[in-house]
């Protein structure tokens, strides 16, 4: 059986484009992969059909103190699904909850972290929640912010925008990888490779490319208006909205900016976007 490969970021910092990458990558389809069987190859760790599977009689909703039973299980139920390395999509911050880790180390073999500009993010998250801006910024404050539970997904803990980078970037680590949304849109072939390298793969350029290619923010765009995306929020009109880098410097006002900038000064400053 392999180990768990954790794909990890806050929400709206591109981790759902990060998967169709590797799905591209990785099963070199002819067209782009289909978005809506993105869980077939990277794992979604809070669906609640893997909890399900581990105690019915709590289905269809499951209380914290039984996602925080079941979570550690269902890791170990992950990892014995493959003989190969699992990819395991994650929101939740890299904390202990109850005393409890949210992340079972004991069945990691490493994780990829997206980083995105928190002024970025508070814009499409915002959308995603269908709430305001100012609700979102406060959301990306709170140490207590969580995803709630739902028929399809059990709850997930994100903690504060800078607690959660900090919570899986503070430490050094060969089995980590962190990746800057921005890059990903400005240097493809550079960061998209390095993700490659680091999963101990040399593809060739070629295939590099059109894995990109495939993955690319108009693909999967165009394959929402097309097909839907089951991951689509009820309350946004879509999931890939823009897929931009900087639209904060007319989507905010300054007041929201600098408020976004006071409360996250230290991990912006880590990852570029304050000097």
């Amino acid at each position: 059986m392999g180990a768990l490969i954790w794909l990890a970021s806050y929400p709206k910092s591109g981790n759902t484009w990060l998967r169709s990458f590797l799905h591209n990558l990785l099963r070199n389809p002819s067209d782009s992969f289909d978005i809506n069987k993105l869980s077939a190859f990277t794992l979604g760790e809070s669906q609640t059909q893997w909890f399900q599977q581990l105690d019915p009689s709590v289905a269809p909703e499951f209380s914290i103190d039984d996602v925080r039973r079941l979570r550690p299980l269902v890791h170990r139920r992950m990892m014995e699904s493959s003989p190969d390395s699992v990819f395991v999509k994650t929101h939740n911050a890299l904390v202990l909850e109850g005393g409890l880790p949210l992340i079972s180390q004991d069945v990691t073999a490493g994780a990829i972290y997206v980083v995105r500009d928190p002024r970025d993010v508070a814009i499409s998250y915002s959308h995603h929640l269908g709430q305001s801006l100012d609700d979102a910024i406060r959301l990306m404050e709170s140490e207590e912010a969580w995803t709630p539970g739902n028929e399809r997904n059990v709850y997930e803990r994100l903690t504060s925008w800078s607690t959660h980078v900090y919570s899986w970037t503070h430490t050094a680590n060969p089995r980590l990888h962190v990746v800057r949304y921005e890059d990903m849109l400005n240097a493809p072939i550079k960061t998209f490779g390095a993700i490659a390298t680091y999963l101990g793969l040399k593809p060739p350029r070629a295939r590099l490319e059109r894995a990109i290619k495939l993955s690319s923010f108009k693909v999967l765009q165009a394959q929402e208006k097309k097909n839907g995306f089951i991951e689509r929020s009820r309350f946004a009109e879509s999931f890939f909205r823009k897929g931009e880098a900087g639209q904060w410097k007319t989507g905010l006002a300054a007041e929201q900016a600098a408020r976004i900038e006071k409360a996250h000064e230290v991990q912006m400053r880590r990852y570029g976007y304050l000097v």
